[in-house]
């Protein structure tokens, strides 16, 4: 198969001895007229065998499902504004610390919880736990994207839901094509698994190792798609 790794991404890696090809496909701007079906036939179907994993990004199955806000729609008040300035800032879309996904997480989980979950990352970060806020808040909130330009300017006033059903979405996939699915939600910062086709169940731990880098990439690669084979 004549893929090339991202910039920077290794082609190859090993996991517990072990080696994995980690391929990156490249699409066109997915949006939401698109469908799974068509991707996986126009993408994945030319270049990929029956005993591939295929790893799709978050983002574009949020996407395909239309679970989409616009930033018009959002109106920030002062707690979004307020509590956002506390939210840890990273350099890949800032999280809850930008003050219309800290909105929407209000929005979605209300004010008395998101507060709590604020202090008791406080707390948290003091023993040296993280993740505690996303922890409590629950509703998805760690999943919440867009609202980001630097890249793709299309992302700059659109933010995305986490998708839904990605254990059925894989499962579906996976008996019409016949390949491994699942959705992971990767950064280089570290990685989920949000589903997974029924022949993965229990793999979860392996295909982060096998996506710890990141190899989809940061920046604008466009490679939503990652197929994984074993070499």
């Amino acid at each position: 198969m004549d893929i090339n790794p991202n910039q920077g991404k290794k082609l190859i890696i090993e996991v517990d001895g072990q080696q994995w090809a980690r391929y990156p496909v490249k699409t066109h701007f997915i949006d939401s007229e698109d469908s799974f079906e068509n991707i996986v036939q126009k993408y994945i179907m030319p270049v990929a065998q029956k005993s591939d994993i295929i790893a799709l990004g978050q983002k574009i199955v949020s996407i395909i499902q239309k679970r989409i806000i616009f930033k018009k729609d959002v109106k920030v008040g002062f707690w979004a504004k307020f509590l956002s300035k506390f939210a840890k800032k990273t350099p890949y879309g800032f999280s809850v610390g930008n003050p219309l996904k800290m909105q929407i997480a209000i929005n979605m989980a209300g004010l008395p919880r998101i507060i709590l979950a604020g202090i008791c990352s406080m707390v948290a970060k003091l023993f040296g736990i993280s993740g505690a806020f996303y922890r409590i808040a629950g509703h998805q909130i760690n999943e919440l994207d867009g609202f980001y330009g630097k890249f793709y300017p299309q992302y700059g006033d659109v933010g995305l839901l986490g998708p839904l059903d990605c254990d059925s979405l894989c499962d579906k996939l996976k008996n019409q094509f016949g390949f491994s699915f699942f959705v992971a939600d990767v950064n280089d910062l570290g990685g989920n698994v949000l589903g997974k086709s029924q022949d993965l169940k229990g793999k979860e731990k392996l295909l982060l190792k096998i996506l710890k880098d990141n190899p989809a990439g940061q920046a604008d690669e466009q490679t939503p798609i990652i197929i994984i084979r074993k070499t």
